[in-house]
């Protein structure tokens, strides 16, 4: 397995000397066509002027000027695609080293305040499990990886998506080529609304209306002629009133497709070239080929598709010029526009959501295929059978948190042992052996690899319980907002797959006898469902549940110790109840008499 730092590193080095030497071509054209526009200009003296030169010499000298801006434009699109890869595997570096907090795409319009674990584990914001795996460029590949960080996948679909990271993960050239190409895309194109106008209802009539506003043009030009050459005037007026009527019927319609198909030309050029790169790409395995294959439907690739209605687009946005008002009644400039935008949605406009999907999918997979890459001693997760019960981690680990301070811990939870109740001390990492847990659950049911040595576990849905406050706006305490929340985890268990609950400091919020009578009600609800799950406390009176759960519930600690006046944590799982708190010791240790 390669190296990804050293990969990178190597990789790195060469786009800075690709850029280097392109800073440098730049200067040398810049200088040189500084030095033609001079010479230019003393030759044409020379030669208009003085007649010493012959007059071709300046036509010499403009074709070399010219010649210079086109190696000069080169030159500076060289540049830009040096510059944005060295910026993309800098910040692959920062993601290995740890250094990647707040550098990407935190997903901010995707979170969700009453949704059933994304505040709890982080999966968006900055700092953000989001934006640790996404490397996305458009906004159809993070709306897909979003969509699969928020509700768990099927069995076989995260299987299929394990064996494409797989393969995608060697492909490093593809990965860095779609970053180069799609860095100016993302505020160029809007997939939704384009897809909109390509499905929906055909405004103005076919090809036949096409041949026939030709034919109208046709025969301006050639009654036009004909008034010219015989000062015969009628035939040319008949047909510019036969225009001036379809233009008068047609020209809602014709509005209507135009302004659904306003889009940046330049975007759409950039995404066939995405799209492109994805077609000339080849995939060894059989559901990379089949999830491809929509590309290239035809003798026409999507890529070619997509340059068409890009230059359809040109000429929209050509409408405004002099040159297309003065072409409007004549030659039908924006109904000829127009309806070649329709006979482009009527023949491609119902493959164009394939199209954006295969995009979306390709960039949610090559995400997870990068950070597969940079994590290559992260594992794939094994499943087990739909009808068992099952999570079993070995050395878990939280992903946010740096490799060098994260403390791994195994859990198990299965048919014999449903239910963790775990105690411990304040900040002893009860709260982050919860997120470790369900971060993990998130990745491996999107088909991602997680953090640990191994991890086995039945395909599951994930529901939590960690933060919550209460809300002076809406009247709203945080027990209350706890109970709702614990309300949206249990209507989980109506599905069909396993629930893995995590609940942090339980019913905190009330007496410790409501608590620990509610605390095992909730428990034993949960038991006569498909779930399994975790909870914490701080309240020893609820450790005394497990002797009414017939053994499915466990209880486990985190411990602590106090050294020279100050406390100190190991963040390990241990068996049993925590045999003391630390509350009191931490109050005396802050100078409170106790």
């Amino acid at each position: 397995m390669l190296d990804p730092r050293q990969v990178y590193s190597n990789r790195l080095d060469s786009r800075r000397k690709t850029l280097s030497a392109k800073d440098l071509l730049h200067v040398r054209i810049g200088n040189l066509k500084l030095l033609v526009v001079a010479a230019g200009l003393l030759i044409a003296y020379l030669s208009l002027s003085r007649d010493l030169l012959p007059g071709y010499w300046v036509l010499v000298s403009v074709v070399l000027y010219l010649v210079l801006a086109l190696l000069h434009e080169l030159a500076i699109r060289a540049r830009a695609r040096a510059s944005t890869a060295a910026d993309y595997y800098r910040r692959g570096m920062d993601r290995i080293e740890d250094r990647w907090v707040g550098t990407g795409q935190g997903g901010d319009r995707f979170r969700a305040d009453e949704h059933v674990y994304a505040e709890d584990l982080d999966v968006f914001g900055k700092g953000s499990l989001f934006e640790l795996l996404s490397t996305a460029r458009l906004p159809m590949g993070e709306n897909r990886l979003a969509d699969w960080l928020r509700r768990p996948s099927k069995k076989p679909v995260v299987l299929t998506r394990q064996e494409l990271v797989s393969e995608f993960r060697e492909k490093l050239d593809l990965r860095e080529n779609l970053a180069v190409t799609g860095e100016g895309l993302r505020p160029r194109l809007a997939p939704e609304s384009l897809v909109v106008w390509a499905e929906g209802p055909r405004d103005l009539p076919g090809n036949v209306w096409r041949g026939v506003v030709l034919a109208l043009v046709i025969a301006v030009v050639a009654t036009g002629v004909f008034y010219f050459l015989t000062s015969i005037v009628w035939p040319f007026t008949l047909v510019l009133t036969l225009e001036g009527f379809l233009r008068w019927r047609l020209r809602k319609k014709t509005q209507a497709v135009i302004d659904g198909v306003s889009c940046n030309a330049e975007g759409l050029v950039l995404f066939s070239n995405i799209l492109e790169l994805l077609e000339k790409e080849p995939f060894r395995s059989l559901p990379a080929q089949k999830l491809c294959a929509p590309l290239k439907p035809g003798p026409i690739p999507a890529s070619a598709v997509i340059r068409r209605l890009a230059r359809i687009v040109y000429w929209v946005d050509a409408r405004h010029s002099l040159l297309a008002h003065l072409a409007e009644l004549p030659f039908l400039y924006t109904l000829q526009v127009g309806l070649a935008a329709e006979a482009w949605r009527r023949r491609w406009g119902a493959s164009l959501r394939a199209w954006v999907d295969i995009t979306a999918e390709m960039e949610a997979l090559l995400s997870l295929a990068t950070y597969s890459f940079e994590h290559p001693g992260d594992p794939f997760p094994e499943f087990a059978d739909e009808s068992s019960i099952t999570f079993i981690g070995e050395n878990l680990g939280h992903p946010l948190i740096p490799d060098s301070k994260c403390v791994r811990n195994s859990v198990r939870l299965d048919r014999d042992t449903r239910v963790m109740l775990v105690s411990g001390s304040n900040m002893s990492g009860k709260s982050t052996l919860l997120r470790t847990m369900g971060i993990n659950a998130v990745l491996a049911m999107a088909g991602a690899p997680i953090r640990g040595k191994s991890l086995r576990l039945s395909p599951l849905s994930v529901g939590t319980s960690i933060r919550r406050t209460d809300s002076l706006e809406q009247g709203r305490s945080g027990f209350y907002t706890e109970i709702q929340q614990i309300r949206r985890v249990f209507k989980l268990t109506e599905e069909a797959t396993t629930l893995l609950f995590l609940f942090d400091e339980l019913l905190e919020g009330t007496n410790s006898k409501d608590r620990r009578i509610g605390a095992e009600g909730l428990l034993k609800a949960l038991l006569n469902q498909s779930a399994i799950g975790v909870v914490t406390t701080h309240d020893l009176a609820l450790t005394e549940i497990t002797g009414s759960a017939n053994g499915l519930v466990r209880n486990m600690h985190f411990a602590d110790q106090v050294k020279d006046g100050k406390m100190y944590f190991d963040y390990r799982l241990r068996e049993g109840i925590i045999a003391k708190s630390n509350a009191l010791e931490l109050m005396r240790l802050l100078g409170f008499e106790i």
